[in-house]
């Protein structure tokens, strides 16, 4: 019997093949196999799940869906940490947490590709950082502003393809409303610590 991970796999499936049809997030799928071995694993959440259902309220309808299947299967998925607060403080922490659906640690295995989703609370600065995998971000909210290398912040809406090639310094920063953002990583270590060059998260 499929499980709500299943489930929201294949809402993914089915919501890249909506949004990610061009240019470098179109790449990364292109012959993409999406039979995967699933990956037992312990679930673990954190303070920053509560926010999928602000989010739900906030994203566009094309999002929504996702972001419900999200929602329904948090209590399943094993949440992670990148940092401590010794990094960026409590505040940082109790606001910030990702799964990784599929990769060389998620739910599903895959050594060539890492996939997940991204939750940062309201009033939270990522820092600039930057990591060897080549990155492709989707928030699922338009809510939250976005860096690369020295250009300045700029609101990215849900939906929205954004590319990161590898080493390139980006950062996000939200306001008064959390983000949502899927993301891929290949061509580098998957599961590599980002090297932080930015200030400290407020």
């Amino acid at each position: 019997m499929p499980t709500k991970i299943d489930s929201l796999m294949g809402a993914l499936r089915n919501y890249l093949s909506n949004v990610a049809t061009s240019g470098p997030a179109a790449d990364f799928l292109a012959g993409f196999d999406w039979q995967m071995p699933s990956r037992p694993l312990a679930p673990n959440t954190l303070p920053c799940v509560a926010c999928l259902e602000r989010l739900a309220d906030i994203a566009d309808a094309r999002e929504r869906g996702l972001i419900a299947e999200l929602s329904a299967a948090a209590p399943a998925l094993r949440w992670g940490q990148t940092y401590t607060a010794a990094d960026f403080g409590q505040h940082f922490l109790d606001n910030y947490g990702w799964v990784e659906l599929f990769g060389t640690r998620g739910h599903f295995e895959n050594d060539s590709m890492a996939g997940g989703f991204l939750i940062l609370g309201p009033g939270i600065v990522y820092p600039d950082h930057h990591h060897i995998a080549e990155e492709i971000y989707i928030p699922l909210t338009g809510t939250a502003e976005w860096r690369m290398a020295e250009a300045p912040f700029r609101l990215r809406a849900g939906g929205e393809l954004i590319h990161h090639a590898s080493n390139v310094s980006h950062a996000m920063r939200t306001a008064s409303e959390p983000l949502a953002a899927f993301y891929l990583w290949r061509g580098g270590p998957l599961a590599q610590r980002s090297t932080i060059t930015g200030g400290g998260a407020r």
